[in-house]
């Protein structure tokens, strides 16, 4: 593990250019690991806080947001010398956020309190506070920046907020756990992945109802060990990654007919994933073996995994 100081040289030294730099939030070592997208390779290790886990970068590649899950706030980082910028309010134990698609604001799920923050992240300040289900945790925003939605994990549901009046227009109600929101590039289809559940829930935005449920069988792995968390879908739509937690395996799903084409063997415990710039490659956090495995998105092939902090939990990729 390169120390902070050897990996800000590094980073100076590699000059302006981020693309494919990939930041990884490790939940138990309280850092960030930054690797380089090209080799593969460890660039430095950086302090993030207590318990960071949700990690986020502003469009435009010049801000890193990060959920210090135990600070009860969101830190903020140059993503190009990883050092601290400022903090963010977050309200109690934020665990995952979503950016506008403009870059602002932010809404971050507050498990603790039952509701989302939303924040203004060049103000700096609480915009709405917006109460949902028990456990607020997954969140994802519409392509057109008009809806977000909100997972509560007691309460399975997935809650539509709207992103300009801050009220809940629709819950839907899923299977048990509920983790994460995805929606594909074109809108037209959200994914909920339920973990305790073991499905994934293919909703249609515009009438909000569930027009399919996808499940995972796995040779060899017991059904409750295969437990749907982060999810992914290429910007083409024609691929879905749902990560499957203890079963240590990334599912390949046909996302235009939602049936399961494949299952790669990962780390231990995968539980979010990240596509680089053009979507080559995927990248996966494996929490209970401290790695990231890298996968070929064209032949869907792990090409090997990456050794970083202990429990990685989040991933981002810079988008220039």
């Amino acid at each position: 593990m390169l120390s902070a100081t050897t990996g800000l040289a590094l980073l100076m030294a590699a000059g302006p250019a981020m693309a494919n730099r990939v930041f990884v939030s490790n939940e138990r070592s309280n850092d960030i690991t930054v690797l380089d997208g090209e080799t593969m390779e460890v660039i430095g290790t950086y302090p993030a806080g207590n318990r960071p886990r949700g990690i986020t970068i502003s469009p435009d590649g010049t801000e890193l947001y990060v959920c210090a899950s135990d600070d009860n706030l969101v830190r903020v980082f140059d993503p190009e010398t990883m050092e601290e910028l400022h903090t963010l309010p977050s309200g109690p134990d934020p665990e995952l956020f979503v950016l506008h698609p403009s870059g602002n604001p932010l809404f971050i799920a507050n498990e603790d309190d039952n509701i989302v923050t939303v924040v203004d992240v060049e103000t700096r300040e609480v915009l709405a506070e917006v109460p949902v289900g028990v456990e607020p945790e997954g969140m994802g925003v519409s392509p057109d920046g008009s809806v977000v939605i909100n997972t509560s994990e007691t309460t399975n549901m997935a809650h539509f907020i709207d992103t300009e009046t801050y009220e809940i227009t629709s819950n839907v109600l899923v299977d048990s756990r509920p983790r994460f929101a995805q929606f594909t590039a074109d809108g037209s289809k959200l994914y909920v992945t339920s973990e305790i559940g073991g499905t994934v829930s293919v909703i249609d935005p515009a009438t909000q109802e569930i027009t399919k449920k996808i499940s995972f069988e796995i040779p060899g792995v017991l059904p409750e060990a295969i437990q749907p968390v982060g999810a992914r879908v290429t910007s083409d739509g024609k691929k879905l990654y749902v990560a499957l937690g203890p079963a240590n395996r990334v599912a390949v799903v046909d996302a235009e007919t939602d049936e399961v084409l494949d299952y790669l063997l990962v780390g231990q415990r995968v539980w979010q994933l990240a596509f680089n710039p053009d979507e080559t490659r995927l990248y996966t956090t494996n929490g209970n073996s401290n790695d990231v495995s890298i996968i070929d998105v064209e032949t869907d092939e792990v090409l090997r995994s990456v050794q970083v902090g202990q429990q990685p939990w989040g991933v981002v990729v810079a988008p220039n």
